[in-house]
């Protein structure tokens, strides 16, 4: 991450704009000031931290950062520029050039609102793509189909990328995830097959299987009508525990297999054949979606008011404070005052991938950026938020 060591800063007198770049607000505690920034289109925060030998390090706030680093750049070297004296700098990690601020296209998603926005027409998913063989095949072979792959480490994703590229495939679209949290921001009836070939067994740790009932569900909802869910795995336990969890809905239909030979082959399963391993192919369809669409509110807030006194009890008793659902949490990570109202920074949503989000509250509560996904996780935490806020932090109500 960009960023710049300070002995001291010069006052901030805020707003200030320069070229592209407007710093228009702050809001600190004891130990950060943040800086609310704006460059062009995006904003973000600028975070600028005391350090216990009072030196200041100024860097981009990680949850809020900007999709293009040029705009982090340019603004830390505006700020270096008129807010500190150049003998002061201690040192510096960022180096700022004109022409990174024109976008570089990507077949890596940063996030879900850059996926969601690529998605037209057709649609598969690979999970857990590795080596990427299996996804380039389809991605070749169905040029009119945009393939999804969710995989958790970024080095895979780096070369698939490269790969594709250097076979001019553009119909693919990477994204570091947990496949459960990608299913629950999809559409429904949006997808038309789901791959997950040689996933990890966890023999010993089922728990840990990407295969539960929750997956299944979610299969069934943003499965099409002829969508179709395939697993091919050299375990027979994960093969027969797959099959089960499928077995729960009304009228599934199967394909099964034993041994058959596909066109393209992992490097995993080259590996299991060579060891004469049996492999199993299991293929799901008609799938009734029991799945309720949620009928968000759109995380609506209209119907709090804050006054003054409000305020002052809700900085008062403040507290570092995680609450826990079955299948959600939330938590309090830190508080700044405002000039107007509080800043709060949560966590929370689904624990196997949580959302970080910077919340205003003042004479109304707003989300600062982007509002969170319209996913149940996420609205039970907002329903929990709304209840602490209004008790002000009177966790005995909740325990």
């Amino acid at each position: 991450m960009p960023n710049f060591k300070v002995k001291k800063i010069k006052d901030l007198i805020l707003p200030f704009k320069k070229d592209e770049v407007e710093l228009e607000w702050m809001a600190e505690n004891n130990n950060v000031i943040l800086i609310y920034t704006k460059v062009n289109e995006e904003s973000f925060f600028l975070q600028v931290k005391k350090e216990k030998d009072s030196s200041f390090v100024i860097k981009g706030d990680k949850h809020t950062k900007p999709s293009k680093i040029a705009y982090l750049q340019k603004s830390l070297q505006i700020f270096r520029d008129y807010f500190c004296n150049h003998e002061d700098i201690i040192n510096e990690a960022f180096a700022f050039k004109h022409n990174a601020l024109i976008e570089k296209t990507s077949l890596i998603a940063y996030d879900f609102d850059q996926l969601l926005s690529k998605i037209k027409g057709k649609i598969y998913i690979e999970i857990g793509f590795g080596s990427g063989r299996h996804l380039l095949y389809q991605a070749k072979n169905n040029p009119d189909t945009l393939i999804i792959g969710v995989e958790i480490y970024n080095p895979a994703i780096t070369q698939v990328a490269k790969l594709a590229k250097s076979q001019n495939l553009s119909n693919i679209m990477l994204i570091q995830s947990d496949a459960r949290l990608l299913l629950s921001v999809l559409e429904s009836n949006s997808v038309e097959k789901i791959f997950l070939h040689f996933p990890v067994p966890w023999d010993k740790k089922p728990h840990r299987r990407v295969i539960a009932k929750n997956f299944c569900q979610e299969c069934a909802r943003v499965l099409g009508k002829n969508g179709r869910f395939e697993l091919r795995t050299d375990s027979y336990e994960y093969f027969d525990f797959t099959l089960k969890q499928f077995l729960h809905f009304s009228t599934p239909k199967f394909s099964l297999r034993k041994n058959e030979d596909l066109e393209i082959s992992s490097k995993y399963e080259d590996r299991w054949k060579r060891q004469n391993k049996d492999i199993f192919d299991l293929w799901v369809w008609n799938l009734d979606s029991a799945y309720d669409e949620l009928n968000l509110d759109d995380f609506d807030f209209s119907d709090m008011t804050f006054n003054a006194n409000d305020l002052i009890l809700l900085e008062k008793n403040f507290k570092n404070l995680t609450l826990k659902g079955d299948d959600y949490f939330l938590h309090f990570e830190n508080l700044y005052q405002a000039k107007e109202g509080l800043i709060f920074k949560i966590a929370f949503g689904a624990f196997n991938k949580p959302e970080h989000s910077y919340i205003y509250v003042g004479e109304k509560i707003e989300f600062l950026f982007k509002k969170p996904f319209r996913i149940k996780e996420n609205l039970k935490a907002m329903e929990k938020l709304k209840k602490v806020l209004k008790f002000h932090f009177d966790t005995a109500l909740f325990s």
